[in-house]
């Protein structure tokens, strides 16, 4: 037998020895994504008995409110924290100001109170934002061809006090209106909701990746060609994002979110290091439809691709990541 010897050079450290077995690839993991991390958004209309598909996003669904119980019934049973709701808004109740914004009757009201007193012990997020409600599809007011700060602020703070009242744990505003984090923490404690939690969308991109959402929640249309660069953060911009979140802690703001998350995962390792506030990263409609539609392609496998980018957010510095995958990723981590 012929033993052949190393050279000098040879290496004494083998990074792959602990890539060798599975257990040791589970033991030395950096990064660990568990069911705890995730926010399932979910999608209301107003009616009865309906579940319907949102064709540009496979497997998402707007509910009526008396449906919707179930759906976050499942998430709770699936150990899923907490839920976001948005709301899909008839033609017929848009208006320039969103006035159905603040109807404490609207859809995502009746639904908010729905779940709360079927699952009072899930989390239930609503978003502060006009734009489902615009018959123009921004996200506030507009005044000579401009979408007015001061008073879509009044509006959101306005929206954010009725939502509390019905019964919403975080309000999320996703506008990116200046000032407004700091005004909404004093409507909401001005009405005995000091408790209720404020989770900003602090660094939120005008994105080529919202399209499906947007569809989801019937503003797509109102919007048509025209774009939210005035108020949403160019792709450009990094530092700019950090200032944003700095602004919005100050103001009052419990947890800071990074919107969209794929394309902008620098911003929340950024976000991160310089605040170490609760940051969330949200895998928007687009990086989902994109993976659902490779995978019904054949391009890929969608379970590996959608935990892989995941898994990315943790990485990335995520403590909590909003994601359509919700449920899919809970069942995966279940097995």
């Amino acid at each position: 037998m012929v033993v052949h010897f190393p050279s000098a050079g040879y290496p004494t450290t083998r990074m792959r020895r602990n890539r060798r077995d599975a257990w040791t690839r589970r033991l030395v993991a950096e990064n660990k994504l568990s069911v705890d991390d995730l926010i399932w958004p979910i999608f209301v209309r107003a009616g009865k008995d309906l579940v319907e598909p949102v064709a540009s996003m496979p497997g998402q669904f707007r509910h009526s409110p008396d449906r919707i119980v179930a759906t976050v019934q499942q998430a709770y049973e699936r150990g899923i924290p907490a839920v976001a709701i948005f709301p899909l808004v008839e033609p017929g109740l848009k208006d320039p100001k969103g006035s159905e914004a603040v109807n404490p009757d609207n859809a995502l009201c009746d639904a908010v109170r729905r779940i709360k007193d079927a699952c009072p012990d899930i989390g239930v997020i609503c978003d502060a934002a006009l734009d489902p409600f615009t018959s123009h599809g921004h996200d506030g007011v507009i005044e000579n061809g401009y979408v007015q700060n001061d008073i879509t602020v009044e509006l959101l703070c306005q929206q954010s006090v009725v939502q509390a009242r019905a019964g919403c744990d975080v309000i999320a505003p996703s506008d990116m209106m200046d000032g407004r984090i700091g005004a909404i923490r004093k409507a909401l404690d001005a009405e005995g909701f000091d408790h209720v939690r404020i989770l900003s969308y602090a660094a939120k991109y005008a994105s080529a990746y919202f399209a499906p959402f947007r569809d989801a929640v019937g503003s797509a249309a109102n919007l048509g060609t025209a774009d939210k660069k005035t108020y949403q953060m160019d792709s450009a911009n990094s530092d700019e994002a950090l200032r944003e979140v700095a602004l919005d802690l100050a103001e009052g703001a419990d947890m800071v979110m990074v919107k969209p998350g794929l394309p902008y995962l620098d911003i929340i390792r950024r976000v991160k290091d310089a605040f170490g506030a609760p940051t969330v990263a949200y895998n928007v409609s687009g990086e989902y439809s994109m993976l659902k539609a490779a995978a019904i392609q054949g391009w890929l496998d969608y379970d590996r691709a959608m935990m892989e980018a995941l898994l990315s957010f943790k990485r990335a510095g995520a403590d909590a990541i909003l994601t359509y995958a919700a449920m899919e990723a809970a069942e995966l981590l279940d097995r």
